[in-house]
């Protein structure tokens, strides 16, 4: 497993929201969104905080450190998943990077690595991963509640 970057966890754990900075000062936010209408269920959004970046968080950064960052994105489910282990459905969707466009039912490169990486974080025994286009739900599978 590839190392991962330090972590400032939420001074409340509740609160669901995460930060780590790369060894190029790229600082990073993953989010834990509930929904509203099912509170044992959440979103999953990380993206880039960078002002050199005009506020687009989804922004591809190209500094040689995906697999660094994504371990620390990996790390940061774990820890929320083990804070919150009532939580049922996790959903995350990768946005088109650059000039990618989304065409009908096919998920974009960045779907792709995230679904990789949640076959690593959630063991598929008490997880299912629902792949849908663009958009992933995990689900806790029954009797694992």
């Amino acid at each position: 497993m590839t190392e991962h970057y330090h972590i400032t966890p939420p001074a409340i754990p509740s609160a669901g929201v995460y930060y780590f900075v790369t060894d190029h000062g790229i600082r990073y936010e993953v989010r834990f969104g509930r929904k509203q209408n099912d509170v044992l269920s959440a979103n999953i959004v990380f993206g880039v905080l960078n002002e050199e970046y005009d506020g687009e968080e989804y922004v591809l950064t190209n500094k040689g450190d995906v697999f660094k960052v994504m371990a620390t994105v990996s790390k940061i489910v774990t820890l929320f998943k083990e804070a919150h282990p009532n939580i049922r459905t996790y959903e995350f969707a990768g946005e088109p990077a650059g000039t990618e466009v989304m065409a009908g039912n096919i998920p974009t490169k960045r779907t792709k690595l995230y679904m990789r990486y949640a076959h690593r974080i959630f063991n598929q025994e008490r997880w299912k991963i629902i792949p849908d286009g663009n958009k992933v739900t995990i689900k806790k599978r029954k009797g694992q509640f």
